[in-house]
């Protein structure tokens, strides 16, 4: 999935939670962009994020018309989607009237129609909306075991069986995690995300659970990349799942050497299993 880039000399980002977007401002950096304008969410992105880019717009989920003008007018002809919005958020959407067009020519209202809906209201703006691993490419998972100690027999079929059942689920676009112990499903991810579906497997579980993470058939990596980082470490031990399977390739690996550190210490293994 690498995707080639002449790096720019200006780029825009658009920034939602977490850390995803602080990592792809470092790696644009050190790739040589030199300037970075930022569309940043109240009650979402990170406040200390405005120091990392050189001009930033604080906007509502929903404000689809300022985000395309300030997109506009960036300088910038190259874009990145980096770090989710919140569910509680998008039920909370204020959509303006360039949002509420945009929703109104929908047949489907799910998060993958709706950002290739705003993908194409930026490109008629003149600004390409690229894939949400550029620049982090050397952070994707690789196959084989990344962190932590090796797992049991019983552990690795659990990883096979439950990646099968996250491949399908996926593909029915309901969500792209599920929690698995000893051959059965105890938690598929729906809209709560993989925070709230590991809590709930780990709870069924009580201890030493499998968790497996994949991308969906024929996913748009410009705005949904599987992700684990610190977070996931913490919410995986505190359900007490013993093994975080991802999908090689195709699965970001943020703050790595944080993460791996932190698995290992917790004594929970990160596994890249193959398609």
């Amino acid at each position: 999935m690498p995707f080639v880039l002449q790096t720019p000399e200006s780029l825009a980002l658009i920034a939602g939670n977490g850390s995803y977007p602080f990592a792809t401002v470092r790696a644009a950096r050190a790739a040589g962009v030199k300037r970075i304008a930022a569309v940043a969410f109240e009650n979402e992105t990170n406040p200390d994020f405005a120091r990392e880019v050189d001009d930033i717009a604080w906007l509502r989920v929903g404000q689809l018309g300022k985000m395309i003008g300030f997109l506009k007018n960036s300088g910038a002809k190259h874009a990145i989607m980096a770090g989710q919005i919140a569910p509680r958020n998008l039920f909370d959407l204020r959509p303006d009237m360039k949002a509420l067009v945009l929703l109104a020519k929908l047949k489907e209202r799910n998060a993958e129609s709706i950002f290739a809906a705003i993908g194409t209201e930026m490109k008629k703006a003149g600004v390409e909306l690229l894939p949400a691993t550029t620049f982090l490419d050397r952070d994707l998972a690789r196959p084989g075991l990344i962190a932590g100690p090796r797992m049991s027999r019983r552990e690795e079929m659990d990883v096979e069986f439950g990646f099968r059942i996250a491949k399908e689920v996926s593909r029915l676009d309901i969500g792209q995690t599920v929690v698995v112990k000893g051959g059965t499903v105890l938690a598929v991810e729906a809209f709560e995300g993989t925070n709230s579906a590991l809590a709930r497997g780990g709870k069924l579980g009580r201890k030493d659970a499998v968790m497996i993470k994949v991308s969906k058939p024929e996913q748009d990596f410009r705005f949904d990349v599987p992700v684990v980082g610190p977070l996931t470490i913490e919410a995986a031990h505190d359900a007490k799942i013993r093994v975080i399977a991802v999908e090689a390739g195709k699965t970001l690996l943020l703050e790595p050497a944080r993460t791996c550190s932190m698995a290992t210490e917790k004594h929970i293994s990160i596994y890249g299993q193959n398609s």
